[in-house]
C-alpha cells in the first residue's frame, strides 16, 4: 500500500536492489571492472612519475652503478658491455652498438613489466558499453514481461523496468569512460619517456664507445 501511495523506488540504490538478478550481475562485474581501473590507473600514475625521474637522471648522466632504479640497471648493462672492450675486427660503431642493444633490451623488458595493467583498461573500455547494453535489453525484456502478465501499460508498471535497465547502460559508460582515457593517456605518456630514454641510451652509448675500457679501468 505504502509503494502504490508513493510511487515506486527510483532511485538508483533502489533501481540496483529492485533489479532481477541478470541485471544485477551485469552491475556487479562492471562495478568491479571499474574499481580495477582505477587501481590500475593509480598504480601506473605512480610508475609514470618514478619512471620520469628514472629517464631524467638517465639523460642527464645522473645515475649511479648501485641501486635497484632503471636508471641504474641501465648503466650496469652499459657497464658489462662496455668493460668487455671491442671484439677483434670490431668497429667502434658496431661496439657502440652492442651497448646501447643491452640497454635498449633491458627497457623494453622494464616498460613491459611496468604496463602489464594497462590491457584492463583498453578491454574495460571497449567492452563495458556492451555489457551495459546486454544488461539494459534484459532489463526491457523483463518489463515486457511484466506487462504481459500483468495486462497494464501504465507508466507506474514500464517506468522502473526500463530505469533499471538503462542503468545498467549508464553504469557501463561510467565504466568505459574513464577507461579509455586512462588508457590514452597512460599509452602516450609511455610512448613519450620510451622515447626520451632511448635517445638517453644513444648518448650514453657515445661516451661509452669512446672511452677505451681498460684506460678507464687504470684510472680507477
Amino acid at each position: 500500500m505504502q509503494e502504490a501511495m508513493h510511487g515506486p523506488d527510483l532511485s538508483p540504490v533502489g533501481l540496483i536492489l529492485q533489479a532481477g538478478p541478470v541485471v544485477q550481475g551485469v552491475m556487479a562485474v562492471l562495478a568491479l571492472a571499474s574499481v580495477a581501473c582505477w587501481a590500475v590507473a593509480i598504480e601506473n600514475a605512480i610508475l609514470l612519475r618514478r619512471l620520469r625521474r628514472e629517464v631524467a637522471a638517465l639523460s642527464h648522466m645522473e645515475a649511479t652503478h648501485t641501486g635497484e632504479g632503471l636508471a641504474a640497471r641501465l648503466h650496469r648493462a652499459a657497464a658489462r658491455e662496455w668493460s668487455e672492450g671491442r671484439e677483434q675486427g670490431e668497429s667502434r660503431g658496431e661496439y657502440r652498438e652492442r651497448i646501447e642493444r643491452a640497454m635498449r633490451d633491458l627497457l623494453g623488458s622494464a616498460l613491459r613489466g611496468m604496463q602489464g595493467g594497462v590491457p584492463i583498461l583498453a578491454t574495460t573500455g571497449a567492452v563495458a558499453p556492451f555489457v551495459g547494453l546486454f544488461g539494459t535489453v534484459w532489463g526491457i525484456m523483463g518489463s515486457f514481461q511484466g506487462i504481459a502478465k500483468m495486462q497494464d501499460t501504465s507508466l507506474a508498471v514500464v517506468a522502473p523496468g526500463i530505469a533499471e535497465a538503462l542503468l545498467a547502460t549508464a553504469i557501463g559508460l561510467v565504466a568505459a569512460i574513464p577507461a579509455v582515457i586512462a588508457y590514452n593517456r597512460i599509452t602516450l605518456r609511455f610512448a613519450r619517456l620510451r622515447q626520451e630514454a632511448l635517445s638517453a641510451i644513444a648518448t650514453v652509448g657515445a661516451r661509452l664507445s669512446a672511452r677505451p675500457p681498460r684506460a678507464s679501468r687504470a684510472a680507477e
